[in-house]
Parts: structure tokens; C-alpha cells; sequence
């Protein structure tokens, strides 16, 4: 078997050279979220490197949460769960106690140029177009969010072809299944602001209430920015808790 060579940057130690292939091959989807990587065994001898080289390059991709051990089994490519993201403070509780996720409608998908905010997020060219869709989440039909993303469309312009109502409740498994496109990160903020009346008439409330906005810059497994988003929500809807020990 001939060894793969590794980058030839010889100021990195070996083990950052070896985690840089790895992630390339992550990023790649060679290796794919949800599946096995090979055994230490065997990226020793694909390598050509020591086996604490090895385990260094691993332990490294595991404490950034790109990989994560499984006793017994192995270790896997990370696939990140981002549904309770926003129900950590937007929780809707039926009559009888049980908490209610919010069902998504994407109202429009177009190609457009891209927004000052989105352009800087996404890392874009002066006039660099996005495919820009605008959703709803609802609740009993009443709506609870709504939102606005922004993708490059050099990466995710296969969604122009989709209509409103074939995207799935799911967005970024979508995005891998038609794009091959991954999300293994976000970064989220929350601001306080005031409805405009086009947004206090999408969620019935009044000009000027109080609204929460969550911006999410989400990234590639490579640490590109692949989305950006704004979910706007009502903030009398609004909860936060932490548990402090």
C-alpha cells in the first residue's frame, strides 16, 4: 500500500498536517457526517506516521467537534443537531403541556444580489448574488417566526429550481441532498428590535412591538461561511434560562 503524502508545509507538526487532511477530506465528503472514519491502524499505514501522530490529529478534530468517539465502535464524522436551536428560547406548550414545534413554510426563493449584512457574513465579492428565501414558522397556523436567508449562489443555485413548496420541513440536510453542501457549525446572536409594518403584519402583532432577532452565520466543516440567516419573532414569545451551578 504506498503511504499518502502529507501537506508539504513542514513549519506545522505532523499531526496538524495529518488533521488538515482529514478535514479536507471531511470538508470533501469523502468522509461522510454520520459514518466511520478509518482506524488508527489504518491511517497509520495510509500515512506513513506514528500512531500518537494519529491519535493527536483525531483527539484535535474531537475537541473542535468535527468528530466524536463512540465506545466500542469507533470514530464518526459529527453530524450536528440544530433542531432545538431556537426552542431554546421560543418554547410553545399545547393546552395539554406538550411542546409544539413550530412547522416551516418557505414563502419565495430568488436569485439576488447580495445585502451588505449578508455579503460581509457570507465572505462575498462586491455584487456577488445569493439565493435569498424568506420562511415561516408556524404554529396551529398562527405564525411564530419569520426569516430570512441568504446562501452563495455559487454553492446552493440547484434551489432555484425547487418551488416554494417542495423544500422540506428541513433546510440543511436539503441543502446537502441537492447542493452537497454541509453544515457542521453556527454562530448565533440575539439583538432586540422593533417591528416594521411589513414584519408586525406577518406576525400579527403591532408597529413598533418588541421583536427578538437571531442572526446565525453557519459554516462548512472547513469553517466556510455557507448561510446566513435572520429569525424574527415576537419577544413576548421570548425566554431565556440557564442553569448555573
Amino acid at each position: 500500500m504506498s503511504v499518502t503524502p502529507l501537506g508539504q508545509d513542514e513549519r506545522l507538526p505532523l499531526y496538524q498536517r495529518l488533521r488538515d487532511e482529514m478535514l479536507a477530506k471531511i470538508a470533501a465528503g469523502q468522509w461522510l457526517p454520520g459514518e466511520a472514519i478509518p482506524t488508527e491502524a489504518e491511517l497509520t499505514r495510509q500515512y506513513g506516521v506514528a500512531v500518537g501522530t494519529v491519535r493527536k490529529a483525531v483527539e484535535t478534530l474531537v475537541a473542535e467537534g468535527l468528530l466524536v468517539r463512540a465506545q466500542g465502535r469507533g470514530t464518526f464524522v459529527r453530524r450536528p443537531n440544530f433542531d432545538g436551536s431556537l426552542f431554546r428560547f421560543f418554547r410553545q406548550v399545547s393546552a395539554s403541556g406538550l411542546t409544539q414545534v413550530p412547522l416551516s413554510h418557505i414563502l419565495d426563493c430568488q436569485r439576488v444580489p447580495a445585502e451588505e449584512a449578508a455579503r460581509q457574513a457570507l465572505r462575498l465579492a462586491e455584487g456577488e448574488a445569493c439565493i435569498h428565501l424568506q420562511r415561516l414558522r408556524l404554529v396551529e397556523g398562527r405564525p411564530l417566526f419569520h426569516e430570512r436567508i441568504w446562501l452563495p449562489a455559487s454553492r446552493f443555485g440547484a434551489l432555484q429550481e425547487i418551488a416554494p413548496n417542495d423544500f422540506p420541513q428541513l433546510l440543511y440536510p436539503f441543502y446537502e441532498e441537492h447542493c452537497g453542501q454541509r453544515i457542521a457549525s453556527a454562530q448565533e446572536t440575539l439583538t432586540v428590535s422593533s417591528a416594521d409594518a411589513s414584519l408586525a403584519a406577518t406576525l400579527d402583532v403591532d408597529e413598533g412591538s418588541p421583536i427578538v432577532v437571531i442572526e446565525r452565520i453557519a459554516l462548512g466543516y472547513d469553517r466556510t461561511p455557507l448561510e446566513y440567516r435572520l429569525s424574527r419573532a415576537a419577544a413576548e414569545n421570548f425566554r431565556y434560562q440557564v442553569e448555573i451551578s
